[in-house]
């Protein structure tokens, strides 16, 4: 994958974490806080508790820092899949983000 095309995924992940927040914060009674500096979003829960996406551009990963730990994905060609099989980005942010604010979450589309 050249860096253009890296970018145009990535940017294309944050834009949908973010989309998720506010669907999430529309829809339910759930408050997060999403705040997006450069190539890293930010999502604070009321638990004041957070999960932190960025980019790792010389990489070519997105990475997921969350209170279980932090986690590596590429894109495969069709999605950003952990690097140690843990599985792909959305499902795992659904999971993370479910635990943190205590009641069940979904970042799909």
């Amino acid at each position: 994958m050249t860096d253009p095309e890296y970018m145009d995924r990535a940017e294309a992940l944050l834009r949908q974490v973010e989309a998720g927040c506010d669907r999430i914060n529309d829809d339910t009674d759930t408050d997060i806080d999403s705040q997006r500096v450069g190539g890293m979003v930010t999502l604070t829960f009321r638990n004041g508790s957070q999960i932190i996406v960025n980019l790792q551009k010389p990489l070519h990963e997105v990475w997921l820092a969350a209170r279980a730990g932090g986690f590596h994905y590429k894109f495969d060609g069709s999605s950003w899949m952990d690097t140690k099989g843990q599985g792909e980005f959305f499902a795992s942010l659904a999971r993370h983000a479910s635990e943190q604010a205590g009641e069940a979450l979904d970042f799909s589309a």
